[in-house]
Formats: C-alpha cells, structure tokens, sequence
C-alpha cells in the first residue's frame, strides 16, 4: 500500500488537519490492512510539512504497523519534521 501525502495538500500543517487525514485513511485506504503489511508513505510533491500534521499521521501509522518505509523525504521541511518526530516523539522510522 502506497500512501500518496499530497493528496491531503501540498502544504500540510496544523494538528487538526493531521487528525482528518488519518481518520480519512483510516476510514479508506488502511483499514483492512494487516499489522505487518507494508506502508509506503510517499512525500512526492509536498511543500511544507510540520511536526503537528506528521505526528498525528506518521506517529500514528508507525505506532499500528511495523512495515512502514518512508519515499521522497529529501524536502528540508520533511527532513527536519521527521528529525524531530524521532527526537520528541520517539519515531523509529
């Protein structure tokens, strides 16, 4: 399963937007997935990122599934969120 982020915007900021985007996936694309299923989660073409929007969707995807790889993070907003998800958050991915 590939998670495509921009389709939930190319700028993806606040916490709120974050909870709808998930409750979204969840009500869509990974709600029959099995826990071990593997999850790509594409940054392609997303702008700006924040560590409110990921931490209530990419925390919480890593926290249910253990297959998850991340693709196209070498944007400096995604690199910097991601950094600092794993730091505060405890990301392991």
């Amino acid at each position: 399963m590939t998670i495509k982020l921009v389709k939930f915007g190319e700028v993806l900021i606040s916490r709120p937007a974050g909870r709808e985007a998930l409750l979204a996936m969840q009500a869509y694309l990974i709600k029959d997935l099995k826990i071990d299923e593997e999850i790509i989660i594409d940054f392609s073409d997303v702008k700006v990122l924040t560590p409110s929007w990921a931490d209530e969707v990419i925390t919480k995807l890593a926290e249910k599934f253990k297959n998850i790889k991340l693709i196209n993070t070498d944007n400096p907003t995604i690199e910097s969120t991601l950094e600092t998800l794993r730091e505060y958050s405890g990301l392991k991915i």
